[in-house]
């Protein structure tokens, strides 16, 4: 299919994750909500957790609150169990995708379900706009086989997760608040991906593993490359190489953020805040 290119969008700025840890002291690489790259309009967070050491993860996430974003945890390898306050439960295993809308409040656990072996995923958090923060939560949960694989030539193969590529693949995740796209994308070594982008969404590359050149600048893996405005990309791999492709439309909107809640005012953090103490999540 012959794709209309005038604008491809080259990298703006590239981050490297900081080593942490987050939960029950489940060790991971955050590369949004870190110093280099706080948040990116309307991302707020994404680590990158990879680990076969069972000390690495076996603590996972005990009942935690969210509120005014969404949280995507798109699992590798592994398998993790959700719960919530209000009965509901998931299993999260290889190659799922579990997109969370907090709304109004969630209390939740996530845990693996694992003893040992390897455990590899991501979770990214998108924001709500402000009229949208206090709706009811729910849930998009899809397993490997709900999410459709895209085959390009060169043997480039694309795992739509959300929102739909030049070629008319749709993924499952839909009718999001926060209109963004989700690609998980393996190239080959010497192949080429290009793909048409919506001109006003801000998007990123994280290199999972190989290594890639965009316009020209190469992208090391485990790291993650800012990419500036235009309507379209060009990727290409120097060797086999595996990639999340994300983008989404920006709010600019004030944030005000603490924790576990994403609000637009202090006042309305507080409020947050009050909410979960006195038990009205």
């Amino acid at each position: 299919m012959e794709q209309l290119v005038t604008n491809r969008r080259g990298i703006k700025q590239v981050v490297v994750g900081q080593e942490t840890s987050d939960g029950a002291g489940v060790r991971l690489t955050r590369v949004i909500g870190g110093p280099q790259l706080p948040q990116f309009d309307p991302f707020l967070l994404l680590d990158h957790f990879v680990s076969d050491d069972p000390d690495d993860y076996i603590g996972g996430f005990p009942p935690h609150p969210h509120r005014g974003f969404e949280t995507v945890t798109y699992l590798l390898a592994g398998q993790v169990e959700h719960r919530d306050n209000a009965g509901h439960t998931g299993l999260l295993e290889t190659g799922g995708v579990q997109w969370m809308t907090a709304g109004r409040g969630v209390i939740h656990s996530e845990m693996p379900q694992q003893q040992d072996g390897l455990l590899s995923g991501f979770q990214l958090w998108v924001n709500l706009p402000a009229g949208e923060k206090m709706i009811d939560p729910r849930y998009q949960e899809f397993d490997r086989q709900a999410i459709p694989l895209e085959a390009r030539s060169d043997g480039v193969e694309v795992r739509v997760v959300a929102g739909q590529t030049s070629r008319q693949t749709r993924g499952p995740v839909s009718e999001l608040v926060t209109p963004a796209l989700f690609y998980d994308i393996t190239l080959p070594v010497g192949s080429r991906f290009e793909e048409s982008l919506p001109e006003t969404y801000n998007s990123f590359v994280y290199l999972i593993e190989g290594a890639v050149s965009i316009d020209g600048i190469d992208l090391e893996v485990n790291s993650l490359a800012v990419l500036d405005q235009g309507d379209s990309v060009e990727i290409t791999a120097q060797e086999p190489s595996r990639l999340l492709l994300v983008a989404g439309q920006p709010l600019h909107e004030p944030i005000a953020r603490r924790g576990p809640f994403v609000m637009n005012s202090e006042a309305e953090l507080q409020q947050a805040f009050n909410d979960y103490q006195e038990g009205r999540f």
